[in-house]
């Protein structure tokens, strides 16, 4: 098992490896003391481990009761959130118990936004079960539900207690999920680990998760240290997002998340005016682990779209833009330029048959 320490408001640690979701309890319980707990999830989610994540808290002293709401981006919402947070409030939860996020990103999100708010703030524990979750979302304490003007526009900064990733759990993926999850894998390599980035380009890295997860978690870690609430460095996180949030949109959510960002990169660095070599390189990584590279919507609704990205200040927004593999800087673009970077981005992407 591998261990990677967040410091941040409230530190924390990251656990990887094989076997941990029927450890999980075991593994709560040296961070937290027994208590009630209610373990989130979707309903895919509790149907697949839901009971053994249960027996494991259980079995540990921990006095459980679960909730499970609809599985999809759809439901991360307000709706859903009230009837989370109800839930709590009639399974009677206090300040000293704990809310445990099992399942993927949405879940995570609205878990922990509904710990960071219930009785102004419980403890909660990270057990992503999807790829996207482990190397991305659980680390770093941001939480929230969409909105039908954007996503993530509400939410709170609420770090963790424990994350506990058990990647028998993300081996079993199907390989749509894994490579959504890729997709925030090969962003890392991009902005910072050109040998990340070399051990995901063949699109054969299973055997290696552990490794992925573990470089990837250490890279937020390092931005988080440096950045909790999101004013400064911990923008280039945002690398495809600003792209890829206007893309889900304009798909109705039905593109996922990794898949929105993926291409989302790859118009970033064409929109950037990178070599053709660096955008057929991102490219070629993004389709060996089954990404679609291709954009179906055009500037002006792109643009329309990306107006709503909280990542917006005032009458600007800061893309994060490739110079190559590993390297990345910050460019902050007045709002009446968004059309335009689009237009290049489409232009260069369809010059280059992508």
């Amino acid at each position: 098992m591998r261990t990677i320490h967040i410091s941040a408001s409230k530190d924390y640690d990251v656990l990887i490896g094989e076997g941990l979701l029927d450890k999980s309890g075991e593994l709560t319980r040296k961070v937290v003391k027994p208590c009630k707990c209610m373990i989130v999830s979707d309903d895919t989610v509790d149907e697949l481990y839901g009971d053994r994540a249960q027996i494991s808290f259980s079995y540990s002293g921990f006095d459980v009761v679960r909730f499970s709401f609809p599985a999809g981006e759809a439901s991360k919402n307000l709706e859903t959130l009230t009837d989370l947070l109800n839930a709590m409030g009639e399974a009677k939860l206090s300040r000293s118990d704990l809310v445990v996020a099992l399942g993927g990103g949405v879940t995570g999100d609205m878990a922990g936004f509904a710990a960071a708010i219930y009785t102004r703030g419980i403890r909660f524990v990270q057990i992503p079960t999807t790829l996207l979750a482990a190397v991305d979302s659980s680390v770093g304490g941001k939480t929230a539900v969409d909105m039908p003007f954007g996503k993530n526009m509400v939410g709170a900064f609420h770090q963790p207690s424990l994350v506990i990733t058990d990647t028998d759990v993300l081996r079993d993926l199907p390989a749509l999920q894994l490579s959504n999850g890729a997709a925030e894998a090969i962003k890392c390599g991009v902005l910072n680990d050109p040998a990340l980035f070399a051990l995901l380009e063949g699109g054969e890295w299973l055997d290696q998760i552990d490794e992925v997860v573990a470089r990837c978690v250490a890279y937020k870690r390092d931005v988080v240290a440096g950045d909790e609430f999101d004013t400064g460095n911990r923008a280039f996180l945002n690398l495809g997002h600003t792209f890829g949030h206007a893309i889900e949109i304009c798909s109705g959510l039905k593109l996922l998340h990794g898949q929105a960002v993926g291409i989302g990169m790859l118009m970033a660095a064409a929109a950037a005016g990178c070599p053709e070599a660096l955008i057929r390189q991102i490219a070629s990584c993004l389709r060996a682990n089954g990404l679609p590279t291709h954009c179906d919507y055009g500037a002006a609704a792109l643009a329309e779209a990306a107006l709503n990205d909280k990542k917006r200040a005032g009458g600007a927004i800061t893309l994060v833009l490739p110079e190559s593999v590993g390297a990345c800087f910050l460019k902050k673009v007045p709002v009446s330029e968004l059309s335009g970077c689009f237009e290049r981005a489409l232009a260069s992407q369809a010059a280059l048959g992508l």
